[in-house]
């Protein structure tokens, strides 16, 4: 096995305070009122630890799990019960016989009842317990699981994960769990910091660097659920994902996209803005845009945001800057819900040649589609006008030239709906024109 990667201590107040803001709608409300009036599994959590329930109210806490007790358990009218293993406690082969009973009779009881069991093996913060021992043991029963969530996050123990890095909370700063006490526990020893390392490091062998996944802060924190729902749409069965969080509002978002992933089809909880991209600069397409921008622009419908073409083609460097600052401000607009144009400088650049006036359109070009791409909120409509002097070396969707007053009524019906649609599949969308061509 490899050296797990050393971590540094990172200062907690200003390491959090750099990450994005939290996602802005109240998904721990669409969460509770979309479970209030759904028909859901019952929710059996197997805590390996008495302190797994010290921030729980409301919910039974089973200490035996015989048949009668647990029959007696199903006939309440609750969503879900805990039941106390202590199995962290045990050696492993006491461990796994404890867990393979409890399953069992919890499989054997359900389906008297006729119903239908989700499982949690609710487990250590700072990493120690029997993984995967027990994930494997409740699959041996209840039949393989679509995927294996590794989520450490424990808010008022103050354990976050911030880019796949497990960190403890000591003082006012942020310690890698590998280098932490807990980590030299003399049972549940473990070295990583990285839950990557950590899954590769606990059950050598067994899983490949591809079967490894894990949802950013990023993504929920701007993408929100949507973007949660289709990361995990996207990766293939019998994986591990790990979910970073640093606040209890991220495993609420984490929460909601699992639960559009598991087809519960929870409302989205806002409505994000359309995305226009406009990269043509002829005459025709720079007067549509300054009808455009001085109507909707001066109101505060449309947020404008304008990419200097010389910047562009100065060097790869600044075209990378100016494409990360780009994607920053339309995330944060279309997250709002506010319409946004994506247009390049209206001055037309040239080069000394035919050839180096196509390299250019071509870069160009090729920095819209990367602005496209690299956005992860989903927009709720997409118009783009990649017309560079050379509109076939980008995938573009849509090439508008139609009445520029009707630009942003045309996006509710002459637009391709992203709804279904991940980033790459959006490149790959056929070109199609409106009104006359421009090249």
């Amino acid at each position: 096995m490899s050296i797990p990667q050393d971590y540094p201590i990172l200062p907690r107040e200003s390491t959090l305070a750099q990450l994005p803001p939290a996602y802005p709608a109240d998904t721990q409300d669409q969460i509770s009122q979309h479970l209030a009036s759904s028909t859901l599994n019952r929710l059996v959590v197997l805590d390996d630890d008495p302190t797994g329930t010290q921030t729980c109210h409301d919910i039974s806490v089973l200490t035996v799990w015989d048949i009668e007790t647990l029959t007696e358990e199903f006939k309440q009218d609750s969503p879900g019960f805990f039941i106390l293993t202590n199995s962290r406690a045990l050696p492993p082969l006491e461990a796994e016989k404890l867990i393979r009973e409890i399953c069992e009779n919890v499989a054997q009881v359900a389906k008297s009842a006729g119903e239908t069991v989700d499982i949690v093996l609710r487990g250590d913060s700072t990493l120690r317990g029997h993984f995967p021992l027990e994930t494997d043991v409740a699959q041996s029963v209840f039949g393989d699981a679509d995927g294996l969530v590794l989520a450490p996050f424990f808010f008022q123990g103050g354990r976050f994960t911030v880019d796949d890095v497990h960190y403890v909370a000591e003082g006012e700063n942020l310690v890698p769990a590998g280098t932490t006490q807990f980590a030299k526990d003399a049972t549940f020893g473990y070295k990583s910091s990285n839950l990557r390392d950590y899954v590769v490091e606990k059950a050598a062998g067994r899983f490949q660097p591809e079967q490894l996944h894990s949802i950013s802060i990023h993504e929920i924190r701007v993408g929100g659920p949507e973007a949660v729902y289709e990361k995990l749409m996207d990766i293939p069965r019998g994986g591990v994902i790990i979910v970073n969080a640093a606040a209890e509002s991220d495993m609420h978002v984490f929460v909601a996209g699992l639960l559009l992933a598991s087809e519960l089809q929870l409302p989205i909880p806002r409505e994000t803005g359309g995305l226009i991209i406009a990269g043509s600069y002829v005459p025709k397409t720079t007067a549509q845009l300054n009808v455009l921008t001085s109507k909707r622009g001066q109101t505060g419908q449309l947020a404008i945001l304008e990419m200097d073409v010389e910047e562009l083609i100065a060097s790869p460097e600044s075209a990378a800057g100016a494409i990360q600052r780009t994607v920053q401000e339309a995330e944060s607009h279309l997250q709002s819900g506010q319409d946004t144009l994506v247009m390049t400088s209206r001055k037309l650049i040239t080069g000394d040649n035919e050839l180096s006036s196509l390299a250019i359109g071509t870069n160009v070009a090729s920095a819209l589609v990367s602005v496209l791409r690299q956005i992860q909120v989903r927009p709720s409509k997409v118009i783009l006008d990649f017309n560079w002097g050379y509109t076939r070396r980008c995938p573009p969707i849509y090439c508008i030239s139609s009445d520029p007053d009707a630009v942003l009524q045309m996006a509710a019906t002459v637009t391709v709906d992203v709804g279904h649609l991940t980033h790459e599949q959006i490149g790959d969308l056929p070109h199609r024109g409106f009104g006359p061509s421009y090249s």
